[in-house]
């Protein structure tokens, strides 16, 4: 095959690999009218609490009676 469209092939396939891995962020709306940004879907522990990495990449936790709601936000 012809250097001149391999390159560019593989750089096309890489992108479109990537696009893909993405990760949708979520607002978590608290009852005290805060909104949290979390990167990924937050997630139940069986403690009661919501986990979540907020936007900064820091693991938080919030208990989960302080939650309103929890929407995913538009990429």
């Amino acid at each position: 095959m012809n250097r001149t469209l391999l390159l560019p092939l593989a750089a096309l396939i890489s992108v479109a690999a990537l696009s893909g891995c993405t990760r949708t962020s979520y607002a978590i709306q608290t009852n005290d009218a805060r909104t949290i940004i979390s990167d990924g879907k937050p997630k139940e522990a069986p403690t009661g609490l919501l986990e979540f990495t907020d936007a900064n990449g820091v693991k938080q936790q919030i208990n989960k009676s302080e939650v309103k709601q929890v929407t995913e936000l538009p990429k």
